[in-house]
């Protein structure tokens, strides 16, 4: 009787592969959301490829409509070089909301600080919002550029850019 019971609480194989179904739905979309709306992105699958080093194939298969077998190792790569430090936010939907309004938070403050930053250094003071927030978003390309090759000079070996440097 203990096992028949037991039995009858185990889920069928259906109801394990919609479960791993819904899993792999999940894992997709929060990374395709996670790319999109990133503070420091949007992220290209190239760059967020260079950025994890996960192959840019590995993140389409995550992504696609079937999702993929993804490794644990392969999730904490993901989120660690985009700065999250849970990799539950792939698969726990509280861990995602959580997430999402520290993410959202970031992003406002360094808009709120662009902007700040943008006003005292005017030497203008009667210059119109627009032309405030015009200089904040070229900062904020800026910021972005240097980012961009930060993260790809982070990837050259450091021979190659000492002879870059030293040839000059």
């Amino acid at each position: 009787m203990h096992d028949e019971t037991r039995d009858s609480q185990r889920p069928t194989s259906e109801e394990r592969d919609d479960a791993i179904r819904d899993a792999r739905a999940a894992v997709a979309r929060r990374l395709r959301h996670l790319r999109a709306h990133h503070p420091e992105g949007p992220f290209t699958l190239a760059a967020l490829a260079e950025r994890s080093g996960v192959s840019q194939r590995t993140l389409a298969q995550v992504e696609s409509a079937e999702g993929s077998n993804v490794t644990l190792e392969t999730l904490v790569k993901v989120a660690h070089s985009l700065g999250v430090a849970r990799p539950g936010y792939f698969l726990d939907e509280e861990v995602f909301r959580q997430v999402n309004a520290e993410l959202t938070a970031l992003k406002e403050m360094r808009d709120q600080q662009l902007q700040g930053v943008a006003m005292r250094t005017s030497t203008h003071r009667d210059w119109s919002p627009s032309a405030v927030q015009e200089i904040s978003l070229l900062i904020t390309d800026i910021l972005d550029n240097a980012a961009k090759v930060k993260g790809a000079l982070q990837g050259m070996p450091n021979e190659q850019v000492s002879e870059d440097e030293s040839g000059r």
